[in-house]
């Protein structure tokens, strides 16, 4: 089976091949720009995305929403997490952090999955906010994200060990024991 995901980022793509490919289903990638509507919660944002994307490709296919959430921020940058990279990106993170004890924050990740119909598939890591950038790997808010029980930042990470415990690990996983179970 051959899979289409929804996203301009390739290191999104790699993160999913290895959840997918184990189970015969090739994973490519589609750049498909879609609206991301201003909404409380990432099942929203990824629920409206795959609803508009139906209407225009042939499906299957999925598309991931994720989002960093800082408690002292209470929840910012959270669903805005993509524009505010690109705008204030890490160093203006750290800069609304800066003498602020409570660094706690956690990753959260929806996969949207159309075949026809809906299905969403959620993952969520906790973890803290470093005060300076670490590591040359991952993406995004990867180096100053470290995941609780780890001292290493996603960005120090391999893609393997980031996939065992990150947040869009999880909703992979939680997707692919869907598809092995309905691929059938």
């Amino acid at each position: 089976m051959r899979l289409a995901f929804v996203t301009s980022n390739p290191g999104k793509i790699e993160e999913a091949r290895k959840y997918l490919e184990p189970l015969g289903v090739e994973v490519y990638q589609l750049r498909f720009p879609y609206p991301e509507i201003q909404a409380d919660t990432l099942e929203e944002v990824a629920e409206y995305g795959a609803k508009w994307l139906a209407e225009r490709v042939d499906s299957p296919f999925f598309l991931d929403d994720s989002g960093l959430f800082i408690n002292a921020l209470r929840g910012f940058p959270g669903v805005y997490s993509a524009y505010v990279y690109k705008t204030l990106g890490i160093d203006g993170i750290l800069k609304l952090l800066e003498g602020v004890d409570d660094r706690s924050a956690y990753f959260k990740s929806v996969v949207a999955y159309w075949d026809g119909e809906l299905h969403l598939f959620t993952g969520r890591v906790g973890g803290r906010i470093t005060t300076e950038p670490r590591g040359k790997g991952g993406f995004g808010f990867d180096p100053i994200f470290v995941p609780s029980g780890f001292d290493r930042t996603f960005a120090e990470m391999t893609t393997e060990e980031k996939n065992e415990i990150s947040h869009r690990g999880k909703a992979l996983k939680a997707f692919a024991e869907w598809l092995k179970e309905n691929l059938k």
